[in-house]
């Protein structure tokens, strides 16, 4: 099978590493050709801490998918995350020269390179910058301002930043593994590719990944991204508290978790014990499920407040900005039993489990229906809109650009016939057009390209 028939989507998380590999089919669904699991050994909340273990978890992982798949992985499109990733809103403008001209890309792209000076904190590297609305003069609430008039161009931005650091260590990752990164993407919007409806991100809504080591929000209003963030609070801190609260071993309590957790105590019965064997020939240990529920909604309770204050911060209780869709609970932890009730009463929105197999044509048993795939998913859906733009003639480097590529080409024929003087070609423009992943890419490769 040809590079180009399949894409590749790796999620180094915390608990599991996920290689999973598929291509659109002829009715714009996907075909999952394999899958490779392995347990994650070298991260902890989603920063990598260990650089060979996790080498050798990516490897397990990516030779799983290709003995599956019949098919040899070269390139992946990589998920980041981590308790160093953080968000911030700021407005900026820029004052054109000549406003008769019409508002170009290039006017968006020198008004975003204003917006990337900002200084940030020692070590941090601002990764995206993501419009929201634009004012031109007097003129608020604009989503499309290429081909209009104006001197003065502002724009809200919603601003990503993280440490340069961790993202060069999963890349050294990756490429070590024998592997080549396609591009990197954001964990909470492929997780938001794989589970939101457009219809949801219209009315306004939130998605929280709850994975092993993370949980991770996005909020989107208007189609629009509004607020992310990382909580450095998931499952296995619930696994924890289980082995401490019920004094067993690890294994024992992320077993407990997933057959017999829940998360409000109440709707389990006091006398409904599970037994747990014993270690080296002493007593079994029983365990009332409703103690086991007790541990589990004091850290569960504490995590969705954490939520709550993402929601308070973001504006989700007012009516302008109010989540007419809710919460979409997605990740591993989202499979904790009664879970979606407690979200409901502790946020006060309604909610619903994300499963992340809405887009796979060929899912028959259901076996990649768990939201816990909904990151991987959603990165395999990122790698195949990369290998969707790119044309077999066109070079690499033209390939990769954003999902708005095709207005923002228009507007440049459109601008070009106006001005027959431009200096910059088109093909110069959409070298400009990077998406994040290939953005950070750029910059790795030019640190390792510095070491060497």
């Amino acid at each position: 099978m040809e590079n180009h028939e399949y894409s590749v989507g790796l999620d180094i998380g915390t608990t599991k590493i996920v290689a999973i590999v598929g291509r659109r089919n002829t009715h714009g669904k996907i075909d999952v050709l394999g899958v490779g699991t392995a347990r994650s050994l070298g991260v902890h909340k989603g920063i990598v801490n260990n650089i060979s273990q996790t080498i050798q978890s990516i490897r397990a992982a990516v030779m799983q998918a290709q003995t599956s798949s019949g098919v040899e992985i070269r390139k992946v499109t990589v998920g980041i995350a981590g308790k160093h990733i953080r968000s911030l809103q700021h407005s900026d403008y820029i004052m054109r020269e000549n406003p008769d001209q019409y508002i170009t890309e290039d006017d968006i792209e020198k008004l975003k390179e204003q917006v990337k000076k900002l200084v940030m904190l020692p070590g941090e590297e601002i990764i995206h910058v993501l419009p929201q609305e634009y004012k031109i003069d007097s003129e608020g609430e604009i989503h499309e301002p290429i081909g209009m008039h104006g001197k003065r161009l502002e724009a809200n931005f919603h601003v990503v930043v993280g440490q340069m650091g961790s993202i060069r260590n999963i890349a050294r990752c990756v490429k070590e593994a024998g592997l080549e990164m396609e591009a990197l993407t954001l964990e909470p919007l492929a997780s938001s590719e794989a589970v939101l409806t457009k219809e949801e991100k219209e009315a306004g809504v939130a998605i929280v990944d709850i994975g092993g080591g993370t949980t991770d929000i996005a909020i989107f209003k208007d189609n629009i991204i509004r607020h992310t963030c990382v909580i450095p609070y998931g499952g296995g801190i619930i696994t924890e508290d289980i082995k401490e609260g019920c004094s067993i071993i690890e294994a024992h309590a992320e077993q407990l978790k997933v057959k017999f957790g829940s998360a409000v105590p109440e709707l389990e019965r006091d006398s409904t014990f599970v037994t747990i064997p014993g270690l080296h020939g002493r007593p079994d240990k029983e365990i009332s499920l409703k103690t086991l529920a007790q541990v589990v909604n004091a850290r569960v309770e504490e995590i969705l407040e954490m939520v709550n204050t993402e929601l308070k911060a973001y504006g989700a209780f007012e009516q302008k900005k109010k989540l007419i869709a809710g919460i979409v609970l997605t990740g591993g932890g989202s499979n904790l039993k009664n879970l979606r009730q407690l979200a409901n009463y502790t946020t006060g929105f309604d909610s619903r489990i994300g499963f992340a197999n809405e887009y796979i044509a060929n899912d028959k048993n259901q076996s990649l229906k768990g939201p816990e795939f909904a990151t991987s998913i959603g990165l395999l859906m990122e790698s195949l809109k990369i290998r969707d733009k790119k044309p077999g003639s066109v070079p690499e480097q033209e390939m990769e650009v954003t999902p708005q590529a095709a207005a923002e080409t228009s507007a440049e024929v459109l601008e070009n016939s106006a001005e027959e003087t431009q200096e910059k070609s088109p093909a110069e423009k959409r070298r400009k057009k990077l998406t994040i992943g290939e953005k950070i890419m750029e910059s790795v490769k030019k640190f390792f390209e510095e070491v060497e």
